[in-house]
């Protein structure tokens, strides 16, 4: 009887371990995917960090199991995850920052804007920064989280015209398909449009699971912005539901098949 309960505590503390290995692989996975699009050494940093800290809360979960004081253990695991926090905030803030400047803040690559004192041309839009040219040819890097905090002046002439509307679809619908569908329907709002400048759809990236799209048009009067997004946004919504029903019906994403909206 003593064996068994010296036994039983151990095999608890096995399986606790066990499960922390599975949890740790699929959090590392997860976080990898989610920040596969910022720089690899950050991506690098924050799943060794979540590892890490996983590990930690299995290890003193499995010494509790066999009967250990763990106070300090768990002094140790707080820390860390405090620690953890405070490393990568500001990194984790500006990746966060950089999905809503691409959604709401009026700006794209070639644009020339005014932001906290310093104007210049945009080059570059990463995960962590939006990179200027300066009209001495200096280089500047603006925090993206400064640009969801400040007032940002777009200067490009007629930059109201272009709007940007980011779409993500599942790879299991036909891209070319799609397109073709969606300038169609966008065709329709022709009297809303500038008729010189057709609609321009992007692939931006492809992943395992969706791809990332961008639809470019250019409006006639700036106060329909937002209800030609709105718009836009509702059909574009109606052709994916469309497209992935008949995907699964038929296995095929015939454009020829569907009513546009």
């Amino acid at each position: 009887m003593d064996l068994v309960s010296f036994l039983l505590p151990l095999g608890y503390a096995a399986i606790i371990i066990l499960v922390t290995w599975i949890v740790a692989r699929l959090a590392s996975s997860i976080v990898g995917r989610v920040m596969r699009q910022s720089m690899p050494l950050l991506a690098a940093q924050v799943r060794r960090s979540v590892w890490m800290l996983i590990w930690l809360i299995g290890v003193v979960i499995a010494i509790q199991e066999m009967g250990v004081p763990s106070d300090i253990l768990l002094l140790i695991v707080a820390l860390f995850g405090i620690g953890v926090i405070l490393t990568v905030r500001e990194a984790l803030e500006n990746a966060g920052a950089k999905y809503f400047t691409d959604v709401y803040i009026p700006f794209k690559v070639g644009d020339s804007i005014r932001v906290q004192g310093h104007s210049g041309k945009v080059i570059e839009i990463n995960s962590m920064s939006t990179i200027l040219l300066g009209e001495d040819n200096s280089l500047v890097s603006i925090p993206n989280s400064i640009l969801m905090r400040e007032a940002l002046v777009n200067t490009t002439p007629q930059a109201w015209k272009e709007v940007i509307v980011p779409i993500t679809i599942r790879n299991d619908i036909d891209v070319a398909a799609f397109e073709s569908a969606v300038l169609k329907a966008v065709n329709k709002l022709k009297p809303s449009l500038d008729s010189r400048f057709p609609p321009v759809m992007t692939m931006k990236s492809k992943g395992t699971q969706s791809t990332e799209l961008s639809l470019s048009i250019m409006v006639s009067r700036p106060e329909q912005r937002d209800a030609i997004m709105a718009e836009v946004n509702k059909r574009i919504a109606a052709l994916v539901e469309t497209m992935s029903k008949t995907r699964r019906q038929s296995g095929s994403a015939d454009p020829s098949a569907m009513r546009l909206p």
